[in-house]
Formats: structure tokens, sequence, C-alpha cells
């Protein structure tokens, strides 16, 4: 089968939630997404994933450089702490998805 983004998010949320109770699949602006406790820090969104890195993270850093802060609003500035990383980036969504949920974890405790 070939590996599609849908199907590599797909595995990325599968192999978090087997890791423990409190990780669950949920939806988020009508996308899959994955869910700590009662926040999602990651979704699959227009063939690319979404993460919620936090304002203070440089993509750029990383080496990413096709991405964007997720803008779902037509009249609203976008979202700071949500970065879309595209498909270009798909060997990389299963280290920023862990990035997404440490994050989510330290604000949750």
């Amino acid at each position: 089968m070939e590996d599609t983004p849908e199907r590599r998010f797909q595995a990325i949320a599968a192999r978090l939630a087997a890791e423990g109770q409190e990780i669950i699949t949920a939806r988020m602006m009508s996308s899959p997404g994955i869910r700590y406790k009662d926040k999602v820090f990651a979704f699959f969104h227009q063939g690319g994933m979404v993460f919620k890195l936090g304002r203070e993270f440089d993509p750029a850093a990383l080496g990413l450089h096709d991405y964007r802060l997720l803008s779902p609003y037509k009249t609203k500035p976008p979202l700071r702490d949500w970065f879309e990383i595209s498909a270009t980036h798909i060997e990389r969504w299963e280290e920023l998805a862990r990035l997404a949920l440490q994050r989510m974890r330290e604000q949750q405790g």
C-alpha cells in the first residue's frame, strides 16, 4: 500500500494512542486529530499536519521551511501557536507530533 499523507497521519496517531490512555484520536476543525487529555495537539488538514508547538517555536531552526501558521478564519489573524507543516516534511511529522505532545503534557500536567 502506498504511504499517503493521510495514512502517515493515521499511523502516527495510532502509535501515540498506543502509548497512553490519555492520548486519543479526536476531531479538530472537522479534521482527524490527536488529543492529550482534553486538548488537541496535532491534526491532519488539507494534506498536511498541523501542530500546536507554541509561539516560541522556530521551524527554521529544525530545517523546516515549507510551513505556515494556521489561519482558519478569513477576518482574524493566524493562530500563532499552530504550525501547518506540508507533506514536503512528512518524514518529520512524527517528531513534530511528539514535540507537540511533550509541550501539551507540560501545559496540562
